[in-house]
C-alpha cells in the first residue's frame, strides 16, 4: 500500500498549498462526471498531470481525498449561504435561506453531485440538529421581528430543508426543471407561514 511521504506535522508551502486545491478541485469534477464508485487516484492524477505517487504525498486514500473535497464544498455553500442571510432582514432571512440554498445548488451542480455522492457512499456525519437548528433560529427570529406568535420552528424548519432538497434533487435528474422559480414558491410558503394571524396546524 502506498504511504504519504510528506513528514507528520509538516507545514505547507504556498506550492504544496496549491497542489491540495488543485487535487480536491479536480476531485470534484472527477466525482461530478464518474461518481465515487468511477473515480479513481490514477484518474485524478491523470486529469491534475501528476503521478500516483504525488496524490499520496498529500492524501493518504482515496477516501481521506474525497473528504476533503466533500468538507470543501459544504464550506464554500455555508460561506455563500450565511454571507446572503445575514444581510437580509431578520424578517426575511428564512425565505432568503431557503432560496440561496437552492441558487447555490443550481449555479454549482458539480459541488451538489459531490455532497450527493459523498452521502449515499459514506452518510454526511452529523445530527439532525446541526442542520435544522440553525434555520430554526432563523425562524425564531424572523416571527419575533414580524410579531407573529407561536410558531413550531423545529417543524418548519424541517419541512423547509427536505423541500430544499426535493428541489434540488429534482434539479440534478431533470436539467429541464426550474429550481429558481421552486425557491420562490418556497420562499413565498415561508413567509406566508411567518405572516401575523397565519394559520397553523394544533
Amino acid at each position: 500500500m502506498a504511504t504519504r511521504q510528506r513528514p507528520e506535522g509538516h507545514r505547507l508551502t504556498l506550492t504544496e498549498q496549491a497542489r491540495r486545491s488543485q487535487l480536491i478541485a479536480v476531485t470534484i469534477e472527477q466525482v461530478a462526471e464518474n461518481g465515487y464508485a468511477g473515480t479513481t487516484l490514477a484518474g485524478i492524477a491523470r486529469a491534475a498531470g501528476i503521478t500516483k505517487a504525488a496524490v499520496f504525498y498529500h492524501f493518504e486514500s482515496k477516501d481521506s481525498l474525497i473528504g476533503a473535497a466533500c468538507a470543501y464544498v459544504i464550506s464554500v455553500m455555508t460561506d455563500e449561504v450565511a454571507a446572503k442571510t445575514l444581510t437580509a432582514e431578520a424578517a426575511d432571512r428564512p425565505a432568503v435561506y431557503a432560496r440561496s440554498m437552492v441558487s447555490h445548488f443550481d449555479e454549482h451542480p458539480q459541488h451538489t453531485r459531490m455532497i450527493v455522492e459523498a452521502a449515499n457512499r459514506r452518510g454526511l456525519e452529523y445530527e439532525p440538529e446541526a442542520r435544522w437548528g440553525p434555520l430554526a433560529q432563523l425562524i425564531d427570529s424572523a416571527a419575533q421581528a414580524r410579531g407573529t406568535a407561536a410558531v413550531d420552528s423545529r417543524t418548519l424548519a424541517i419541512i423547509t430543508g427536505g423541500a430544499i432538497d426535493a428541489i434540488v434533487t429534482e434539479g440534478l435528474h431533470d436539467r429541464t426543471f426550474e429550481t429558481m422559480p421552486a425557491a420562490m414558491e418556497l420562499g413565498a410558503m415561508i413567509d406566508a407561514a411567518l405572516t401575523p394571524g397565519a394559520k397553523t396546524s394544533s
